[in-house]
């Protein structure tokens, strides 16, 4: 059983007698409290989608809930409904925009390193990596002789995501992006 403290997001818990997956995690420390820290967790039952706010201290136990990744690749897209199939067993997974709407503006087919999220045999969620290459479509023009640490101009990726990059970034240019962060990274290796 781990602490509060040590729960990340996409994590299942069980609360309540309810399964949970952990969406969001805010941590706070209160002004004056001899002790620790509290984490406001943004929790949605996976069965019915219940969203539910809780806060716990950082000492609290929490049960963990039975889940597991598959890794796994878009297939298509069906209105709100992302299919993804499973990298080992092709069986496919269909997860609801609403469910992975922070995953959506860097998803692709072409999108590596992607696990579906399960929880009790149903899909929940999707952990995106830490970063994934994606193709400039349409930025400024590049400046010659623009180093790296100059300024930054904003830059239209192959998903519509619009990013920050650096003035000697082209259009037609793949480039690596911190998902969590939504920030360029670097050049993507030329294969």
């Amino acid at each position: 059983m781990p602490k509060a403290s040590e729960i990340k997001k996409n994590t299942a818990i069980v609360f309540n007698d309810k399964t949970y997956i952990v969406r969001d995690i805010e941590r706070s420390v209160p002004q004056g409290r001899a002790g620790g820290s509290l984490y406001r967790m943004r929790m949605y039952e996976v069965v019915t989608g219940q969203k539910v706010d809780e806060t716990f201290k950082d000492s609290d136990m929490l049960d963990l809930g039975d889940l597991r990744r598959r890794a796994a690749t878009l297939s298509y897209i069906d209105g709100d409904e992302y299919v993804f199939m499973d990298s080992e067993d092709y069986s496919s997974y269909h997860l609801n925009s609403s469910a992975i709407d922070d995953a959506i503006p860097f998803l692709d087919e072409s999108t590596e390193g992607m696990q579906v999220v399960i929880v009790n045999d149903t899909p929940v969620g999707l952990d995106m990596p830490t970063s994934v290459e994606l193709e400039v479509m349409e930025t400024d023009p590049s400046i010659k002789g623009a180093s790296a640490t100059s300024r930054t101009k904003p830059a239209v990726l192959s998903t519509g995501v619009t990013v920050q990059v650096p003035e000697y970034i082209a259009t037609g240019d793949k480039i690596k992006v911190n998902v969590e962060e939504r920030r360029f990274i670097g050049r993507a290796d030329s294969k």
